[in-house]
C-alpha cells in the first residue's frame, strides 16, 4: 500500500526538496511569492532554524507542502516573516484544507493545540468552510489592477482629482526646470546597487527612526538583494527608479511571474513636499507595464489605503485559517 500523509523535515533540507516545492507551486498557486527564489532567501535571512518543511504525499504524488514553526508551546503557524505577503502553504484544490490542516497539526506534536495558516489570498486558495475545530478570519483588504485595455483608457477612468493633481505636479516641475525620468533595472548585476540606492533613500525617512529601514548591510537588505537577484536571473525582477534631474526620488521593488507583477516595496524622498514622487513613479511605471504588455495584472499585496482606491477598483479580502484541537476548542469556549 502506498503511503498517504505528512512527512516532516528540518528546514535545512529545503534545498533538497526545492524542485518539488517549485513543481507544486506551478501546479497550484503558481505565484512568485511562493517560488523558491523568494522562499529560500526568506529562510536564509529570517529563519530561526527551528522551522519544519512539511510534505503531504499520496504515493508518489505530492498534494501539499508547507513551512511551519512553533510560535509558542503547542501553537504552530506557517512561516511568514513580515517581508512575505502570504504564509508558506500550498495544496491541490481537490483536497480538503481542513483535513490537511488538522492532520498536519496532529503530526507536528501530540500536544499541538492549534495550527494557523496565515494571510491567505482567496485568489490562490479558496476560503474553506468553517467547523467546530476549524475557522477562518478576515485579515486585510488588498488591491490589484487587471490589465484589459490601453493605459490611456485605464487612465481616463481614474478619478478627476488624481489626474488633475498629477498633471499640475508635472507642470510645476517643468516650470521649475525639473526633468523627470523613469529607469527600469532588470539585470542580476544591477540588484545590489538598486538595494543600496533604495536603502539610502529609505534610511533618510521615518523608518530609519524606527530602525525598520532597508539597508544594504542589514538582513532586510541582504534578503531583497538575494531575492531580486534570483528573480532577475530568470528575467522576472524589475526595479523602477524615478529621478528628478540627477536625484533619485522614488523607487519600487517588483517581481513578476504567472502573468502578474507584484510591487513589494516602495520608498521615496520624504523631504519633497510640493510633489509626490511615489505617485508620479506609479503613473509612469503603470504606463510602461501597460504599453510593454509585461503582465496581465498588477498586485499591491498590502493593506488597502485611500490612495490605492484611486488606482484600483478591484478589492479582495485576505484571510487566516486556524485548525484547533478539541482541548483548544474547549478552552476557547471557557475563556471569559
Amino acid at each position: 500500500m502506498q503511503a498517504i500523509g505528512w512527512s516532516l523535515y528540518p528546514i535545512s533540507d529545503f534545498n533538497t526538496h526545492k524542485n518539488q516545492w517549485d513543481q507544486l507551486n506551478s501546479e497550484t498557486t503558481s505565484t512568485p511569492l511562493l517560488d523558491s527564489s523568494f522562499v529560500a532567501p526568506l529562510i536564509k535571512h529570517f529563519g530561526a532554524g527551528t522551522e519544519k518543511l512539511a510534505i503531504y504525499q499520496e504515493g508518489n504524488s505530492i498534494t501539499a507542502m508547507a513551512i511551519v514553526i512553533e510560535s509558542r508551546l503547542g501553537f504552530w503557524s506557517t512561516f511568514q516573516p513580515s517581508q512575505a505577503p502570504i504564509g508558506c502553504w500550498m495544496q491541490k484544490a481537490d483536497v480538503s484544507t481542513q483535513s490537511l490542516a488538522q492532520s498536519l497539526r496532529k503530526k507536528l506534536s501530540f500536544t499541538s493545540l492549534a495550527l494557523s495558516i496565515t494571510q491567505q489570498d482567496p485568489e490562490l486558495l479558496v476560503m474553506p468552510e468553517q467547523s467546530n475545530q476549524f475557522s477562518t478570519m478576515p485579515y486585510i483588504e488588498t488591491a490589484r489592477v487587471t490589465i484589459k485595455e490601453s493605459f490611456e483608457e485605464y487612465w481616463a477612468k481614474r478619478g478627476k482629482n488624481l489626474r488633475q493633481n498629477l498633471r499640475k505636479q508635472r507642470n510645476r516641475l517643468e516650470r521649475e526646470e525639473v526633468t523627470t525620468r523613469l529607469v527600469q533595472l532588470t539585470s542580476a548585476n544591477e540588484m545590489s546597487s538598486a538595494i543600496q540606492a533604495y536603502g539610502k533613500l529609505e534610511g533618510a525617512g521615518w523608518k530609519s527612526e524606527l530602525n525598520t529601514a532597508i539597508s544594504a548591510d542589514n538582513d532586510q537588505g541582504r534578503f531583497y538583494t538575494d531575492m531580486l537577484t534570483n528573480f532577475a536571473e530568470k528575467g522576472n525582477a524589475i526595479v523602477f527608479q524615478f529621478w528628478y534631474n540627477d536625484d533619485l526620488v522614488a523607487t519600487d521593488l517588483c517581481i513578476m511571474g504567472n502573468g502578474s507583477i507584484i510591487i513589494l516595496k516602495t520608498t521615496y524622498d520624504e523631504s519633497i513636499k510640493i510633489s509626490s514622487p511615489a505617485l508620479l513613479l506609479k503613473q509612469d511605471a503603470f504606463e510602461y507595464i501597460f504599453d510593454n504588455k509585461l503582465v496581465d495584472r498588477i498586485e499591491f499585496y498590502g493593506k488597502v489605503m485611500e490612495w490605492h482606491t484611486k488606482w484600483s477598483d478591484e478589492i479582495r479580502t485576505m484571510y487566516h485559517i486556524s485548525a484547533y484541537s478539541k482541548a483548544a476548542t474547549l478552552l476557547k469556549k471557557l475563556k471569559p
